[in-house]
């Protein structure tokens, strides 16, 4: 038996499956472990079950002699330090896949929010300025027949070009094997949605440059990795009225302090990291990372290991 720590608690009965054959050590709190409490916990463990938010990197590994797995319950990897796992002889997965649909369809959802101005309009209501068909208030900008540049060529890419068939959308395609250039696509784009993984060289792609080639009425969805936007450049873009707004699942950084000046930026949607937030993603994302851990602590390959 083996011992695991786990550093939030899931939904569904994955965790179950854990313990059934290993010592599970859950972190209770709803905030994650702080970078010393996570190092702490670890340093005994042989199994951890870690979040996007967790930073595994080599000083972790250098005080967790015994770690042989780490399994990430998110697609991306990028907070982890492969490399240094590697050198430690720690295997890593994550959970490919079972998040497509459901992060698909929150970028579309707040595509549609920020085109039509739905917190805008909600928020008006319960502040009781409610004018039945005002003609000219709440105007936003239509969907259909719009043209949606897609930045990242991969499962959620390809699951919100499908849906924007629906929309009659003309889509545009940027990746770094195929498709238009990013300055073709920042420059026709009526709506540019991200999806590349966070890599050196993704960091700050939109950057000022980048938005003031985007058109005066075009919205960024963002539901990748907050790094890949400059927020500073991304808020001078909204006061100034280079793009028409911003639709944000993921920030930099994560999550954004309340005072911080990206917030009051106009015509801005914020959400908590919520791409993958269905009882269907969450709950097989879970499963996903127990099946890694109970196979690495077997002495088995990861059935989704990152290679």
């Amino acid at each position: 038996m083996a011992r695991c720590f786990v550093t939030r608690q899931l939904p569904g009965t994955a965790l179950d499956r854990l313990a059934e054959v290993h010592e599970v050590d859950v972190w209770p709190e709803r905030l994650p472990p702080d970078p010393d409490e996570l190092r702490r916990r670890t340093a005994g463990a042989r199994g951890l079950l870690s979040m996007v938010t967790d930073r595994i990197d080599g000083e972790l590994f250098d005080g967790a002699p015994e770690l042989e797995a780490v399994a990430n319950c998110a697609v991306g990897y990028d907070n982890i330090d492969v490399e240094a796992a590697r050198e430690h002889g720690v295997a890593v997965g994550n959970t490919p896949g079972v998040l497509t649909g459901a992060t698909a369809d929150l970028t579309f959802a707040l595509l549609l929010s920020a085109a039509r101005r739905l917190p805008q309009s909600a928020a008006s209501v319960l502040e009781g300025d409610w004018v039945t068909w005002e003609p000219g208030a709440h105007l936003g900008y239509d969907v259909h027949g719009a043209t949606l540049g897609i930045v990242g060529r991969g499962r959620i890419g390809e699951a919100v070009a499908r849906r924007a068939t629906g929309f009659d959308m003309e889509v545009l395609v940027h990746s770094r094997s195929c498709g238009v250039s990013l300055d073709e696509l920042l420059e026709r784009s009526d709506f540019v949605s991200l999806h590349c993984p966070l890599t050196p060289e993704t960091r700050h792609l939109i950057d000022a440059g980048a938005l003031a080639r985007m058109k005066p009425t075009a919205i960024l969805v963002n539901t990748a990795r907050g790094p890949i936007v400059d927020p500073v450049a991304l808020g001078r873009a909204l006061h100034e009225g280079t793009i028409a707004g911003a639709a944000l699942d993921v920030t930099d950084p994560e999550p954004l302090p309340a005072d911080d000046p990206l917030l009051s930026a106009p015509n801005l949607l914020v959400v908590p990291h919520i791409g993958s937030a269905s009882h269907a993603a969450r709950e097989k994302m879970a499963e996903l990372s127990v099946d890694n851990l109970l196979a690495a602590l077997a002495g088995e390959p990861m059935p989704h290991a990152v290679t």
